[in-house]
Formats: structure tokens, C-alpha cells, sequence
């Protein structure tokens, strides 16, 4: 640009990353960069460095799961979530909805010890009826918890609506949306659900064990996980008792509508798997 502010890296995903390295090495500015997420492998060694070298790269990676749609398997993201949550030092923050994509940016700008990556949706994302929101929930339940929960990489978005949840849904990303749809199906079945956000594992990890506790209690062992990617690494969070909905395989060519229907990702898939948990 004019001002100097813009580089058109080109098809260049490691040079563009080491380049960034190279400018918070020298000092004086912050830099960004943006690709798909499928090129995150690409530009993984510079990613590497960032985190090694403690540099507070932020890294806006878009079209995020098999939503990408009919451009195919071959730039739908499946292992890269868990690839980059392996790097240490890089902060995973792959927000669920508006208000959360707002704190996202912010927490990865406070940053100054190492690099963060936003991983963002191409296909439409839920309006989520949140505390202090305009949107507003049509079967008039409670609003669902602040955004500002992203600081501490999880929280409570929606709890139990009578007592203690008996089956704790789990989900980062546009996946947030669906487990609020199945959350309700589950409570009119008379099944008390809490709906837990985890946009970054980084953030949540780091929080102490009590608050962890208090977000997903020990004692509910039916916990399922929704995340449309590898589910390598969920048994963290959902524990041996529990399940995840994911893509260990790769994606195919086909509308985002059709895919998330066909490998799994839908309010019945959701609403079957946590009735199967809590059932043991």
C-alpha cells in the first residue's frame, strides 16, 4: 500500500511468515498475516521459530474446517488444529461467533510473549443470544454467558437450566452454534445440558485446576466434544467416559451443508452421541 503497511507475499506462506519474524525481530511494529488454514503447513517452520524465539506474531487463518465446501479435500483442514496446538508457546483461539472473534483479536494483540493464530470460519456463523446482546432467543431461555469467558480459553456459555448438568457438550468455532441447538432438544427431553465454549486449549490449559473444575465438574464424566477437525488431543477435556464428534479422515468436495450432514456434524448426531454417554 502507500503507506507501506501491506505486503502482497503472493503464494509465499513461509516467507511470509519468516518475514514477519524478521520485522518483531527488529522492533518497532506488530504483524499480522492472513491465509487459508489448510496453509498453515507451509509456513509451519517460521510458526515454529515465532514460538521458540517468543515473537508475538498473529496469524488470521480463514476457511477452517470441510465448510470450505466444493473446493475439496485437498484445502479442507482436518489435522492442522491439532498440528499447530502441538507447536509450544503459540495460542490457539478459534472463536465461535462475532463477540467472541472481537475478544480473540484483542487477546492476541495483548500478547507479547509469543505468537497466537485466529482460525475463522467461511460459512455463516450463529447469532448467538448472548448477556448484554441485541439478539434474542426465541424460545425466550436465559441469556448465554459473555464473550469475555475467551480470556480464560473456556467457559460456560449455557448451563443446566434445573440442577446439575448431567452431560456437558463442548465445542469451538462455528461447531458452538450447533451444540446450543442441541442443548436445547436435550432439555426438552428432560436431559439438564451445559454448553461449554473452548476456543483455546492454550488459554484454558493455563488456568488454574479449580476453575477448570468449575467449567467441566469431574463428577460429569458424559461430556461430548464438537469440533470440525482431527479429534486428536479432545480426550484431554472429555476424559475416557466421553466422546467426540470430529474428521479423522479427510473431507470431500461438496456444499459445506452437505458435508457437515453427511460426516456427522448435526443436532441429531449431537443430541444421539451425549443420550449415549450419559446412558454409559
Amino acid at each position: 500500500s502507500p503507506g507501506g503497511r501491506i505486503v502482497h507475499y503472493g503464494v509465499r506462506e513461509h516467507a511470509m511468515g519468516s518475514i514477519m519474524n524478521g520485522m518483531l525481530l527488529h522492533g518497532g511494529v506488530r504483524t499480522y498475516a492472513g491465509t487459508f488454514l489448510i496453509f498453515s503447513d507451509y509456513m509451519r517452520p517460521a510458526i515454529r521459530l515465532a514460538g521458540l524465539m517468543g515473537q508475538p506474531a498473529i496469524y488470521v487463518f480463514s476457511h477452517d474446517s470441510i465448510g470450505l465446501g466444493e473446493d475439496g479435500p485437498t484445502h479442507q483442514p482436518v489435522e492442522q488444529m491439532a498440528s499447530l496446538r502441538s507447536i509450544p508457546n503459540v495460542m490457539d483461539l478459534r472463536p465461535g461467533d462475532g463477540p467472541e472473534t472481537e475478544i480473540a483479536w484483542r487477546v492476541a494483540m495483548e500478547r507479547t510473549d509469543g505468537p497466537a493464530f485466529l482460525a475463522l470460519s467461511r460459512q455463516k456463523v450463529a447469532l448467538l443470544a448472548r448477556e448484554g446482546s441485541t439478539v434474542t432467543d426465541d424460545a425466550g431461555a436465559s441469556p448465554l454467558g459473555s464473550a469475555d469467558g475467551l480470556r480464560r480459553g473456556g467457559y460456560v456459555l449455557a448451563d443446566a437450566s434445573s440442577g446439575a448438568p448431567k452431560v456437558i457438550l463442548i465445542a469451538s468455532g462455528t461447531e458452538v452454534g450447533l451444540v446450543v441447538e442441541a442443548r436445547k432438544r436435550l432439555e426438552a427431553d428432560g436431559l439438564p445440558t451445559r454448553v461449554v465454549s473452548l476456543p483455546s486449549w492454550f488459554l484454558f490449559g493455563r488456568q488454574d485446576a479449580s476453575y477448570r473444575d468449575e467449567v467441566l465438574p469431574p463428577l460429569v464424566t458424559a461430556r461430548v466434544s464438537v469440533e470440525a477437525a482431527s479429534t486428536f488431543g479432545w480426550s484431554r477435556w472429555v476424559g475416557s467416559a466421553g466422546r467426540s464428534i470430529g474428521l479423522d479422515h479427510f473431507g470431500a468436495s461438496a456444499p459445506a451443508e452437505v458435508l457437515f450432514e453427511k460426516f456427522g456434524f448435526s443436532v441429531d448426531a449431537v443430541v444421539a452421541a451425549a443420550k449415549d454417554v450419559v446412558d454409559g
